[in-house]
């Protein structure tokens, strides 16, 4: 039944994509000092989340489920940040930014679940 309601299933997606933004954001600063390197972000959610179509439960195991392919449709794009001497471009203060950005985007997640669950209590009169 919460599956089909589409307030969950797109908090759902929010929270699975400030996952995976953290995690671009960890290995952006575990390659800090590595020379070359490139740092790299999401797309934004909306495009991911409008690229994807309608958003479908993952399947457990083979013909468990069909699944749909949220998280591989999140495409990494390079942050187009400055290049220092070495040829990174990686930017500490800029990782920091969208770090708590990501965790702001989390959080909205989290309340849009807890006020979607809210109504739905209402409704059931409980």
């Amino acid at each position: 039944m919460f599956q089909s309601l589409a307030l969950f299933r797109t908090s759902a997606a929010m929270a699975q994509y400030a996952g995976d933004a953290q995690a671009q954001i960890a290995r952006n600063i575990a390659n800090a000092d590595t020379p070359g390197y490139h740092a790299e972000k999401l797309t934004d959610f909306a495009a991911t989340l409008h690229r994807t179509g309608p958003i479908q439960m993952k399947a457990t195991r083979p013909g468990h489920l069909i699944a749909s392919p949220t998280v591989d449709a999140v495409r990494h794009v390079d942050s187009g940040g400055e290049a220092a001497p070495n040829g990174n471009t990686v930017s500490l203060e800029d990782e920091l930014m969208q770090s708590v950005a990501a965790g702001g985007m989390h959080k909205e997640a989290l309340a849009i679940y807890r006020h979607t669950m809210t109504v739905l209590r209402s409704s059931l009169g409980r």
